[in-house]
């Protein structure tokens, strides 16, 4: 037991080290996320962009898709219902 201690007391960390890595850990990781934040505004603008340059709006577009799929499901039930008998 008493090895134990005396390597315990010998433990002294450079607390300048410390703090200066600490510091730039979290430098780093301020950096990381004003990265992302900057890579998901471009993607978003455009995105955006894109979007305004399409001939119909996307709402549109996904509530005729939605209708054609609606369409399509009515006429393949009616066609199994048709060949069932």
């Amino acid at each position: 037991m008493s090895n134990i201690h005396v390597h315990a007391k010998q433990f002294h960390p450079d607390v300048h080290r410390l703090t200066l890595g600490a510091a730039m850990a979290g430098a780093g990781a301020l950096l990381s996320v004003a990265g992302a934040a900057l890579v998901t505004i471009a993607l978003v603008t455009a995105g955006r962009r894109v979007a305004t340059a399409w001939e119909t709006h996307p709402v549109e577009m996904a509530s005729r898709t939605a209708h054609q799929a609606a369409s399509a499901t009515s006429a393949a039930r009616d066609a199994w219902r048709s060949n069932a008998r």
